[in-house]
């Protein structure tokens, strides 16, 4: 029955994701006039992504700390990544920005077809001329003002825990003078585990949008400031799982066991 389920669930995204690339498509002129940075389009894209997060009424998604990703200021956002539940979550912080995705994403129907009208950014792993154009166009969003989302660990996590960063993100916020934001993820891969095939369809989501960390605070130093911002998300995430775990009851004092006991006789 999940398998099942989770079929109808992939066939139901890529059948919206198939109107949405029809709808865009066709705003696609007005776009290129109007909109070059196409917010329009990434709002569409955010709405078609929390929509199905909250479609299901058994997934539940909190999230903490939007505020310190103010609409009026450009940032370099990183997240942890654990799931491809990832993307459709953090559509639910309603915040411009660009992805950066490995390109073989933006080749898959609709889905991708969307991101490249979104003019979101591409990169090919282990290709040094892509990371070269990828950090070439990171700078020109971030110089017009629009944010970059980054997953600085570069892949899905096979455990859940947080893998090494690299220095990417790090390196556009001090060559850039762009705060970075962390943005930590629980539960998503408790939605759908890398490689698998079908999802859990009741489970517990949390974001937590942790404060700005400045650039100037690190200048000269990408290692540096990677290596804090992983600790501070490492921490971060911990502690939100350690909140997640359910409470243990507390003992019964012995007197008053025994004078149940008694009472009981």
């Amino acid at each position: 029955m999940v398998r099942i389920l989770s079929l109808l669930a992939c066939c139901y995204c890529f059948s919206t994701a198939a109107v949405l690339f029809v709808v865009m498509t066709l705003l696609t002129p007005f776009a290129m006039l109007f909109d070059p940075q196409r917010k329009l389009f990434h709002f569409m894209t955010a709405a078609w992504g929390w929509h199905h997060v909250i479609l299901n009424p058994f997934w539940e998604c909190r999230i903490e700390g939007a505020e310190f990703l103010e609409r009026d200021k450009n940032y370099v956002i990183v997240a942890n990544h654990q799931s491809l539940a990832d993307i459709f979550v953090i559509s639910g912080l309603w915040r411009q920005y660009k992805w950066v995705s490995k390109e073989s994403l933006l080749n898959i129907p609709f889905f991708g077809w969307n991101m490249r009208l979104n003019e979101y950014i591409a990169i090919k792993r282990g290709d040094i001329k892509s990371i070269k154009e990828m950090m070439a166009t990171c700078k020109h969003w971030l110089q017009q003002g629009v944010s970059i989302m980054m997953f600085p660990e570069g892949t899905r996590s096979d455990s859940g825990e947080l893998g090494n960063f690299r220095d990417g993100s790090f390196r556009l916020s001090l060559e850039c003078d762009v705060p970075v934001v962390p943005v930590v993820i629980t539960g998503t891969k408790e939605v759908i585990a890398k490689h698998s095939r079908t999802f859990n369809f009741a489970s517990k989501m949390r974001i937590k949008v942790l404060p700005p960390v400045l650039p100037e605070t690190f200048k000269g130093r990408p290692a540096a400031m990677r290596d804090h911002v992983h600790q501070l998300m490492k921490s971060t995430l911990h502690d939100m799982r350690k909140e997640n775990l359910p409470q243990a009851p507390e003992p019964v004092p012995l007197a008053c066991h025994q004078s149940k006991e008694a009472a009981n006789r």
